[in-house]
């Protein structure tokens, strides 16, 4: 029997109509640890993203236009059908789940994944005798071995990393907190409290978080974590700067008994469990946390960093392009696995390095074109023919965290494949040389990376750009490129000096190729006079981009001086963790076209 009919039977028992099953934690994490991926362990798809909804009679998949093609593959076969979001004609999960149950009886969920915004907007508009039943976890029902909550250690992040120390930032979130009218504030979002703390740990993959929530009011700070994961120096830390320890799970006792409060709270990052627990009592304020605008803008410190390691990740991903490059030339054995473990081997040997910040994505050829493929043994394409090799990876070190992808030509490249990598590039230089009136955000330039590409008739189901994080999520509000706002992310706002974003247009063909060419960027003062205050960008990623691939022809003037100014950066700053061959390779690659 599939386990998504062992589901409905567990829902039958329950007398559930349909059950919502999100990516999320109880944080609303991006990335999630292993415990949280039941809809993985449901559906069978991997993606990141993605909502599996099902009745009593069928299972529904929400997946974004990342996950377009790598879902189809993945669910083939089960009793799964693919909704395409953003697709004309597909409701959005809470349409859905709206309209399905008007003639239902009961709606089920466990209220601590589900986000505050979507309960409500649900529960909104269903009929007054549904029953919306948010306090049972029927996954434990149907995953036998299902793995426990994660447990790591935690450390301090010193003033030489994080730039500002605890005191500092917890006496601006006061003021930001009075200012908000809020005497409480309740902190769910993990790296927010990571942030603010200037710790970290290891509870989620690739992102060092730790599971906990904090309370922040005018004299006090509590932070609500396994107790266990505090070694002695943590400890120690703690007392010093007068934070309060309870119990993970005690945060739900702690919001049932407050009254009376004016509490601060982001409802969008929100489980609905705990806001149902301080709804009636207290005032709410809705708003978004004050860190997630204060994080995003890095200090000089953290810049100072960031060009350091940037320099060392991306000679680690050009000694990767020198792999690849040669032993396909030699005729040696080269694959998906094989690229993707040398960068992560390369990136172990940096000091400082602490992981990877996602999970590489190693496509080659028609793999290329499913943006956040992750090759299998089963799946593992050698690499011993003709075509592109997109590799998007990163790492996290204690100077920060990277974010990059560069796409590799072996073999003959086609005149179509050299259209399309350099349109691409063009793409990349025309953000890189933006320069704006302070206001603008990622909507008012994201034309700019789109345009070359829609000349083409061709788009990308996804951002343009991201904020990152440092030494956090790879994936970070409030910044972004997108040429139209998605409610559900907070990536709109507008630029400030400071703030690191990524550049990263591409083209995807299914059954074909990817390609893809990404840069971080961070924002910077260009001048200002009678019209007003100018921002522009500066590039802070150093790795060739492919010369073999690029159709000269096709580049302007300004257009060559970018990308040849932009090569001499990169064969200063990274030249020198090269040996004697890759010096030399580096060269050749980096010359003027």
């Amino acid at each position: 029997m599939d386990v998504i009919e062992l589901f409905q039977s567990a829902m039958t028992e329950k007398g559930l109509d349909a059950y919502i099953i999100p990516t999320s934690d109880y944080h609303d994490s991006e990335y999630v640890s292993e415990y949280f991926k039941g809809r993985k362990y449901l559906s069978g798809f991997t993606g990141s993203a993605g909502t599996l909804v099902i009745t009593k009679t069928s299972a529904f998949l929400w997946a974004d236009g990342r996950y377009y093609i790598q879902a189809e593959k993945e669910i083939e076969g089960r009793p799964i059908k693919l909704m395409k979001m953003g697709q004309p004609g597909v409701p959005t999960v809470s349409e859905f789940v709206i309209d399905y149950m008007q003639d239902k009886d009961a709606l089920g969920f466990d209220g601590k994944v589900i986000g505050t915004k979507m309960a409500l907007a649900i529960k909104e508009k269903l009929p007054d005798n549904v029953k919306m039943i948010t306090d049972i976890d029927l996954i434990n029902n149907v995953w036998p071995d299902r793995p426990a909550l994660p447990f790591s250690l935690l450390y301090v992040l010193d003033d030489c990393f994080s730039g500002k120390p605890y005191s500092f930032k917890i006496e601006q979130l006061r003021a930001d907190i009075a200012n908000a009218g809020a005497d409480t504030h309740i902190i769910t979002v993990l790296d927010d409290i990571a942030w603010l703390l200037n710790l970290r740990g290891n509870d989620v993959e690739h992102t060092p978080v730790f599971l906990s929530f904090l309370v922040v009011k005018a004299n006090e700070t509590i932070l609500f974590i396994n107790k266990d994961k505090l070694n002695k120096d943590v400890k120690a830390y703690l007392k010093e700067n007068k934070i309060k320890v309870k119990n993970y799970d005690d945060i739900y006792t702690y919001a049932s008994e407050l009254k009376d409060a004016k509490i601060l709270i982001d409802l969008k990052r929100a489980n609905y469990q705990l806001y149902s627990l301080i709804k009636d009592n207290n005032k709410i304020i809705d708003k978004p946390n004050p860190t997630v605008l204060k994080k995003s803008v890095k200090n000089e410190t953290e810049i100072k960093n960031l060009r350091e390691i940037h320099a060392k990740d991306g000679a680690a991903v050009a000694k990767l392009m020198y792999y690849v490059k040669t032993r396909y030339a030699k005729n040696l054995p080269l694959s998906e696995i094989s690229a993707s473990d040398y960068v992560a081997e390369q990136r172990a040997k940096i000091e400082g390095y602490v992981d990877l910040s996602f999970g590489t994505i190693a496509g080659f050829k028609d793999h290329g074109a499913m943006m956040h493929y992750s090759a299998t043994p089963e799946s593992n394409y050698t690499i011993k023919e003709p075509g592109f090799l997109l590799v998007d990876s990163g790492g996290h070190y204690l100077e920060g965290t990277t974010d990059i992808t560069r796409t590799f030509g072996v073999g003959e490249i086609t005149d179509e494949m050299k259209l399309h990598f350099t349109t691409v590039l063009k793409s990349v230089i025309a953000l890189s040389q933006a320069v704006f009136l302070k206001g603008c955000n990622g909507q008012n330039l994201d034309i700019l990376a789109r345009g070359p590409i829609w000349k083409l008739l061709i788009d990308y189901k996804c951002g343009t750009g991201h904020g990152v994080g440092y030494l956090l999520s790879v994936h970070e509000a409030p910044n972004g490129f997108r040429w139209q706002i998605v409610p559900e992310r907070n990536d709109s706002a507008k630029f400030q000096p400071g703030m690191i974003t990524t550049n990263e247009p591409g083209i995807y063909l299914e059954d074909k190729y990817g390609i893809r060419t990404e840069n971080e960027m961070l924002c910077i003062n260009a001048g200002s006079n009678e019209f007003g205050e100018f921002l522009a960008f500066e590039t802070i990623t150093y790795c060739p981009i492919d010369l073999d691939c690029i159709d000269a022809n096709l580049l302007s003037q300004d257009e060559k001086k970018w990308l040849n100014e932009y090569h001499a950066m990169v064969y200063k700053k990274i030249s020198k963790y090269m040996t004697n061959m890759e010096k030399k390779w580096l060269k050749e690659y980096t010359k003027e076209i």
